[in-house]
């Protein structure tokens, strides 16, 4: 059951940007340890300019506050980021099940070195579809593909 206090909304456009690179500083500084700073700062100066005007970006709201984001395209769950002190409350299980009623055959990459986001998927009925060597822009770091599955499929 998802926490009563947590509202999705497309996300506002532009202005709201900031504040989605504030997360995305947030939830990476927690979880990718293995990113060289240098790659964690080209990555986070395209975050507003290049990346989050490619997909369709719904908010996580708390008491009015976003604390967390989903960017879709064509099927794919491109980004899903909580802030750290949101974690484990329900806000990434709410925007994947949101993600999941617009794409029932979801997919998602995953950073092969990022242990929980794997298991959050896997948890979440998402197998392993393949493996590549490197990331989307060729850096030196592994993705894991998966797939949502009905289980019993």
């Amino acid at each position: 059951m998802t926490d009563p206090t947590i509202q999705l909304r497309p996300c506002a456009g532009p202005a709201e940007f900031p504040r989605l690179v504030e997360i995305w500083h947030s939830a990476v500084a927690a979880t990718h340890h293995f990113l060289a700073p240098a790659d964690f700062a080209d990555i986070e100066n395209h975050l507003a300019g290049d990346y989050f005007p490619e997909v369709d970006l719904t908010v996580a709201t708390v008491d009015g506050g976003i604390v967390g984001f989903s960017g879709l395209a064509s099927g794919q769950l491109e980004m899903l980021f909580i802030e750290d002190g949101h974690r484990g409350r329900g806000v990434g299980s709410a925007l994947l099940h949101a993600a999941l009623d617009r794409y029932p055959s979801l997919t998602v990459d995953v950073n092969e070195q990022n242990s929980q986001a794997l298991g959050f998927y896997r948890r979440h009925g998402f197998v392993i579809t393949g493996r590549s060597d490197t990331d989307s822009e060729g850096r030196p770091y592994p993705l894991v593909h998966l797939v949502f599955t009905v289980p019993g499929d």
